[in-house]
């Protein structure tokens, strides 16, 4: 079944820049809707942005608009979050997911398969 794994979490300052990666093996991609998701110590897991299976739909959270940016690469099973202007309220683990069919979205319930995470720390 889909096994997913994400890397490229670090600790970077305020204003700083990282892009996360989510590896994806043992299905095909283009069955599944990848969306990013991520939880703060004692807060609930937050949708951050989704991509859909065509790669030709995204949606984002209104508090990384214009500073996060989803994509996919087909060919690496990968899909990449650009996390720009990195702000200390966005320190969390970082998630995601994929959506078997279906067009993801900025809920966790409609993802199937989620990855292990990676950490994100901002400090300011």
């Amino acid at each position: 079944h889909l096994q997913l794994v994400e890397s490229g979490g670090d600790s970077v300052q305020h204003g700083g820049s990282l892009r996360l990666s989510c590896l994806l093996s043992g299905s095909t991609m283009g069955y599944y809707a990848i969306g990013w998701f991520r939880q703060a110590p004692g807060k609930e897991r937050e949708g951050v942005s989704c991509i859909d299976n065509t790669g030709t739909r995204t949606a984002y959270a209104d508090s990384v608009k214009g500073r996060f940016t989803i994509s996919r690469d087909t060919a690496k099973m990968t899909v990449y979050l650009q996390m720009n202007s990195l702000k200390p309220e966005d320190t969390a683990v970082y998630y995601c997911a994929a959506d078997y069919g279906g067009l993801g979205g900025l809920r966790p319930s409609p993802y199937d398969f989620w990855g292990q995470g990676t950490q994100v720390t901002v400090s300011s």
